[in-house]
């Protein structure tokens, strides 16, 4: 049915960072017409700086919690969208038919150094995830037309 949205599920290690800002960026950008997903293939909790960030482009994640990919097996997804190598070695496969993509990006989590540095560090992957996600969003809604 051409109206149903684009359902992605975006998957990372932890589901803390990454992941997570990819799911508020995509229901930011893509609107109703994508149904954003996250999950970890090792679920943690929301990293403190993931929701200030966020928090920063006016998107309230403060009642976001970690998930695990088991908790979206057997649910039909358009496409799954792996952001971190790590993620794609240990689910190389997700069940069903979907497009696969794959986003390698740096973990804003593993930097090292005083608060200012680790901010930068996830304001640069917010960065770099909406430089994705504008254009997939674009190429998408013009393929599903």
């Amino acid at each position: 049915m051409p109206d149903d949205p684009i359902r992605v599920l975006f998957v990372c290690t932890g589901n803390s960072a990454r992941s997570q800002m990819a799911e508020a960026l995509l229901g930011r950008i893509g609107g109703d017409r994508f149904e954003a997903s996250s999950a970890g293939t090792v679920p943690t909790t929301v990293n403190p700086y993931t929701i200030r960030v966020l928090g920063d482009a006016g998107i309230d994640w403060s009642a976001a919690r970690s998930t695990s990919v088991l908790d979206y097996l057997g649910q039909p997804f358009d496409y799954v969208i792996t952001v971190c190598d790590s993620a794609r070695q240990t689910c190389p496969v997700f069940p069903g038919r979907h497009r696969r993509l794959h986003w390698d990006l740096e973990d804003p989590a593993e930097v090292v150094g005083d608060d200012q540095a680790k901010l930068a560090a996830f304001r640069t992957t917010y960065a770099e995830l909406e430089a994705l996600i504008r254009p997939f969003v674009a190429q998408t809604r013009a393929a599903s037309v």
